[in-house]
């Protein structure tokens, strides 16, 4: 699944014909970045891709001043029922990708064990810091949000507190990881 086709395919669909700094400009204003996994810089590869796939089309190029020209671009009738496939794959699918901190965990450097309670507790400080930072964060954006996407940015809120709980009790559990690793270390 991906977000970035499904925004702009959802754009041209609700917004009209665009060409690619509408489409910056209006996920700027979406602040989408902040909480989804686009970025604003990859919306100009991801519509020629599109346009390759022919799911968009240009239909008209167009100069304002002295900006060079632009390309408009519309959805086409195979860009709207590929939409209506990624939007249901998204409402319907689960994505929890896995975290390379899982593997480095389960691949300790039983060498270097004295290290890992202020790696964890570094990294866990980290997280707290993120979600204060992303609670004030929404606190200032929360009043040109709709419902929607309110609840949407509470759903990151609560995976960074969830992470956090789950570090904490990573971090009570580090006596006995660091027993077994050392153990390990002498067979």
């Amino acid at each position: 699944m991906s977000s970035i086709r499904l925004f702009i395919l959802d754009a041209l669909t609700t917004v009209g014909p665009m060409h690619g700094h509408q489409l910056r400009l209006l996920a700027e204003k979406e602040h989408v970045s902040e909480w989804t996994d686009i970025t604003v810089g990859a919306l100009y590869g991801a519509m020629k891709r599109l346009a390759a796939e022919e799911l968009i089309e240009e239909v008209r190029a167009e100069r304002e001043g002295a900006y060079p020209e632009r390309q408009v671009f519309a959805i086409t009738d195979a860009g709207r029922s590929s939409l209506a496939t990624m939007r249901g794959d998204a409402l319907r699918d689960i994505v929890m990708k896995p975290d390379p901190f899982d593997l480095a965990m389960s691949r300790l450097d039983r060498n270097n064990l004295d290290t890992l309670d202020a790696t964890l507790a570094q990294r866990l400080a980290r997280l707290r810091t993120q979600l204060d930072n992303y609670i004030a964060h929404v606190a200032t954006i929360e009043k040109y949000l709709s419902v929607g996407e309110s609840i949407v940015m509470q759903h990151m809120t609560e995976r960074l507190r969830a992470e956090i709980t789950w570090h904490e009790q990573l971090y009570q559990q580090l006596p006995n990881i660091i027993a077994d690793e050392s153990a390990r270390k002498d067979r």
